[in-house]
């Protein structure tokens, strides 16, 4: 009885410290949210953060912190959040720690159907002679194109997966091979097309959380929560595929149906992010492994901390891109790649002097 009860401790102690560390993240995430919403070329104090955020701001407040500020961390928050967590349920799935959303080749496939939107359908053109030349007359065309390669390319790696039951490493190498297509399609592209084109496809392919209206967040938190809800359904099942497939078969899991399901949903959020945003490297890879090697490989509190992970990584990475040369906007897709990968190669050799 007593050894019952001091294993019931155990867990109690077990679960609160990693709901501990999530509400710390997510504390985080709030004081970070309010810094990034006061920092800009246009200083607001927190003060008037909050009263704006109540409508009971000055008008030029309200109008900056409604119609740019807010939008843009939102914007950071739930594509952080749906990136980090796509990356997650890759990494189980594939039992791969490299596996990310732009590991199987979606996000080169949303850049093709950028550079098909903006060389051959026209949407991008010269707006001055200044540094902000570049325009991107149809954001909607873009947006659509991107979306709708980056599922091509998803649906054709997992029907490849599925008719021929690959392994978890052979739906790497195919997103791989599928992702050197796409970029082989862009150069193509490229090659024809004109400068001011070219320089229109690089400039979208910056990352560019500002992009993005109220409209398109609602977009994205909808398919973003939706996943969400499908990745907490199914996280006994990931736990299990954690074990090996030959175990979680006996334990009643259809690992092909789950593999499938968890593939296609972060396939799904990568292009919903991707499509409105940008390429934003390195936020599904490194938010994963960060909180794989604080709170272990429980999926039930790794999803949930991997989502806030992601978000206040997109959170940082923003509010420095917009400050370290303000009033000079940095692309946040260079700033994560220049965080995360030194953050990365750190924990990688960390992982290897503990083997």
């Amino acid at each position: 009885m007593k050894l019952k009860e001091e294993m019931c401790i155990n867990y109690e102690r077990y679960t609160t410290r990693k709901r501990i560390i999530i509400l710390v993240i997510l504390l985080l995430i709030i004081i970070f949210s309010l810094f990034s919403i006061c920092a800009g070329s246009s200083a607001i104090k927190p003060y008037q953060v909050l009263m704006g955020i109540f409508q009971k701001g000055s008008g030029l407040s309200n109008l900056v912190i409604w119609n740019i500020r807010l939008p843009r961390v939102l914007a950071a928050i739930i594509a952080g959040a749906g990136l980090s967590a796509a990356g997650c349920v890759m990494q189980s799935n594939l039992r791969n720690p490299l596996a990310s959303p732009s590991t199987l080749g979606i996000s080169n496939a949303a850049a093709f159907g950028a550079n098909v939107a903006i060389i051959i359908f026209g949407a991008g053109s010269v707006k001055s002679t200044g540094a902000d030349a570049v325009l991107i007359d149809n954001p909607y065309i873009v947006t659509i194109c991107a979306f709708s390669f980056s599922m091509i390319a998803a649906v054709i790696i997992l029907m490849i997966a599925r008719l021929r039951s690959l392994s978890p490493e052979a739906i790497l190498l195919a997103g791989i091979a599928i992702g050197s297509l796409f970029s082989a399609g862009i150069t193509l592209i490229q090659y024809f097309a004109q400068d001011v084109q070219v320089a229109a496809v690089v400039f979208w392919t910056f990352g560019d959380l500002g992009r993005a209206s109220w409209k398109e967040i609602i977009i994205m938190a909808v398919i973003i929560g939706v996943s969400m809800i499908y990745f907490a359904v199914r996280q006994w099942d990931y736990n299990a595929m954690d074990n090996g497939e030959e175990a979680a078969k006996s334990l009643g899991v259809s690992v092909e149906r789950i593999r499938f399901g968890g593939m296609f949903t972060s396939s799904l959020i990568t292009a919903a992010a991707v499509s409105f945003l940008g390429i934003i490297g390195f936020i599904g890879l490194i938010g994963p492994q960060i909180m794989r090697r604080i709170i272990g490989g429980d999926h039930r509190f790794l999803i949930p901390a991997s989502a806030l992970m992601g978000s206040l990584l997109l959170l940082v990475s923003d509010t420095f891109a917009r400050s370290i040369v303000s009033p000079i906007i940095l692309p946040v897709g260079a700033i994560t790649s220049f965080m995360g990968a030194p953050m990365f190669l750190y924990l990688l050799m960390r992982g290897y002097r503990k083997k």
